[in-house]
């Protein structure tokens, strides 16, 4: 049967034989109008760390495991996540990259090295006694600072093996494994890690063998060997540095780790390769402490302030220089004083898991490394993780039970491909959870109005008329204030919300720095009281069987708000916290699970959270 066209339809194709119809509005869309979840921090054996302590897992598991396949973990346990990961970057360490694996293998790469052969004869045994004492004999070198395995093709093997695993997972528009690596720099035991981060594919990442701490531990010399990189293969890479709280200071330190003051080019340098901060992860959060932000009552989460990796202990006037939020702060004064800003970054949240599993749920949480994962073992809570600098008092010490299962990189971007997700991190579209997959999305401008906040088409016009996060806020109209339109929607398999918060930081005339949260959305009839303080959203979680409910708080949440503090003179950021209502901490859950007490001084429940990137004022010149 044929049929006839509409006589309308026979008088267009008449009258416009060569005009092409777009019907869909959606052609000619070109801004971002998905969030995608993922992990951007993640080690499997390949990392010697993990590999050279029971881990088992290769980085194919890790990538079948974040799409949504069953994997059996380093202990013989079946794992899977509730719903799959829309990207992961396995970031195994490069510092001997791949060592357990041809352990493993009996690679004749390693064993017809005089060192490979020591240390595969001292790893034969395969007893847990025998593995530790292989991680020891690797911990010299490390400790030693030169590369056993240098002047051999080693690297380059087991680099090709770890590409070539990210080449074989990538499903454009479906799934994007990134390839990626962790540069491990630990000057004097400090975390200054950084996760660098392809653009590309196999073809240009197999050109350069990765940095390592064995080449340096200075991040200067990391960003020369990344724009080495892009210079001789045409490729694109970020850095994104993690651990703050554990950096005894070093992370936003005034100086460079040469010892000199910060200066513009520096500045420049630093943003340009390092776009993202990894704000939450299992060994602490880092958006703020309680002893710089005091009048912030949720600024104690997660919070790893004590111990160090290395012989120097912690000591308080460290913190300024581990937190992001203070770094936020610092940079607009940089900026003042340099005219670039070294720490305008956006932020993410990652596990750093060394199990080869991307689980940062509260019921499904396999822990840091393989000795940790849910078996039931008291060694769960008790493994110490830090307390170096003083080993014979334990009251510095953070154990497992003190780790959080935190957290997920949120990206807003239009296609889930490598290109796609980069570029949005580079422009710091990004936002960091704790674990949950709430959507976040806030745009910042001079003239949005209230009635916008029920926009059909609210992101379009938030992008026509504002900037997203990790955006600049364009020059001020006369008269100006800034104004922020939020959205905020729960997990579907999570909790409802219980408040929205503007963060805000900003410069004073003398050069000083200030800070101040406001609670501009909440679930329910509470009201601020006379100090401006809201009410608690209320508890829900019953200890004894590891629920909660979602009878308090609400599905979804949004706020436009104005700035009443503004002042046109004063630099300034905004960024977006997002609070759940309480539910079960995951040491909460095992308890139940395997009939064990929960761990002494670890909370019942926690409010799970989300950060976007910022958006930043600066006055006119």
């Amino acid at each position: 049967m044929t049929l006839a066209l509409p006589a309308a339809a026979q008088e267009l194709q008449v009258d416009m034989p060569d005009r092409e119809i777009e019907y869909s509005p959606y052609l000619r869309e070109d801004f971002p109008n998905q969030v995608f979840f993922g992990d951007t921090h993640l080690h499997t054996s390949y990392s010697a760390d993990a590999g050279l302590v029971g881990a088992t897992t290769t980085p194919s598991d890790a990538y079948r495991f974040a799409k949504g396949e069953e994997v059996i973990s380093s202990n013989g346990v079946p794992a899977r996540l509730r719903r799959p990961l829309d990207f992961l970057v396995v970031t195994d360490h490069a510092e001997n990259l791949g060592l357990p694996a041809a352990l493993s293998d009996e690679d004749p790469i390693l064993t017809e090295t005089d060192w490979g052969a020591r240390i595969a004869e001292i790893a034969a045994p395969g007893t847990e006694e025998s593995q530790i004492a292989a991680y020891e004999f690797w911990m010299q070198a490390t400790f030693a600072g030169d590369d056993p395995l240098a002047g051999t093709p080693f690297g380059q093997t087991m680099w090709e093996r770890v590409t070539e695993a990210a080449e074989q997972h990538n499903q454009p528009g479906t799934f994007t494994s990134f390839i990626g690596f962790e540069w491990t720099s630990q000057p004097n035991g400090s975390n200054m890690h950084r996760n660098v981060i392809y653009r590309d594919g196999k073809d240009r990442a197999d050109q350069i063998v990765p940095i390592s701490s064995y080449d340096t531990d200075d991040p200067e010399v990391l960003w020369q060997w990344m724009a080495d990189y892009e210079e001789q293969t045409g490729g694109r890479m970020l850095a994104i540095p993690h651990g703050g709280n554990l950096s005894n200071g070093l992370m936003f330190d005034d100086i460079t780790l040469s010892g000199e003051p910060l200066s513009g080019d520096y500045a420049e340098r630093r943003m340009r390769y390092e776009p993202l901060y990894e704000i939450t992860q299992i060994k602490g959060d880092g958006e703020a402490h309680p002893m710089l932000s005091a009048e912030d009552e949720f600024a104690d989460y997660g919070t790893w302030d004590k111990g160090s990796f290395g012989p120097e202990p912690k000591t308080p006037e460290m913190l300024p220089k581990e937190y992001a939020r203070n770094a936020l702060m610092r940079g607009l004064a940089y900026d003042a004083e340099l005219g670039v800003n070294p720490f305008k970054f956006g932020v993410v949240g990652s596990t750093d898991a060394h199990t080869g599993l991307s689980t940062a749920e509260e019921d499904n949480f396999f822990g840091k490394v393989a000795l940790v994962e849910p078996t039931g073992d008291p060694i769960r809570y008790e493994e110490a993780i830090t307390g170096r600098a003083t080993p014979d008092d334990p009251s510095d010490d953070l154990t497992h039970a003190d780790a959080i299962a935190a957290g997920l990189a949120a990206v807003w971007a239009r296609e889930n491909t490598r290109e796609a997700l980069w570029d949005a991190m580079a422009r710091k579209e990004v936002f960091a959870t704790t674990g949950t997959r709430m959507r976040v999305r806030v745009f910042g401008g001079w003239a949005f109005d209230e009635a916008d906040m029920g926009r059909s088409d609210f992101a379009a016009y938030g992008y026509q008329n504002g900037v997203p996060m990790g955006g600049d806020l364009a020059p001020r109209p006369e008269e100006g204030t800034p104004r922020l339109m939020i959205r905020a929607l729960r997990d579907p398999d999570g909790a409802n919300l219980d408040r929205v918060q503007v963060v805000k930081g900003w410069t004073t005339p003398d050069g000083k720095t200030e800070e101040r949260v406001y609670d501009v959305a909440w679930s329910g009839d509470r009201a601020p009281d006379t100090d401006g303080k809201l009410p608690a959203v209320g508890n829900t979680v019953d200890a004894e069987t590891a629920t909660y409910t979602n009878a308090i708080g609400a599905p979804a949440l949004g706020a436009y708000w104005q700035d009443p503090d503004f002042d046109p003179e004063q630099r300034a950021f905004y960024y977006i916290r997002v609070l759940e209502i309480p539910t079960p901490r995951w040491t909460t859950y095992d308890a139940v699970f395997f009939g064990i007490e929960r761990p002494e001084g670890v909370p019942v429940s926690q409010q799970e959270r989300a950060y976007t990137s910022p958006i930043w004022y600066t006055p006119d010149a």
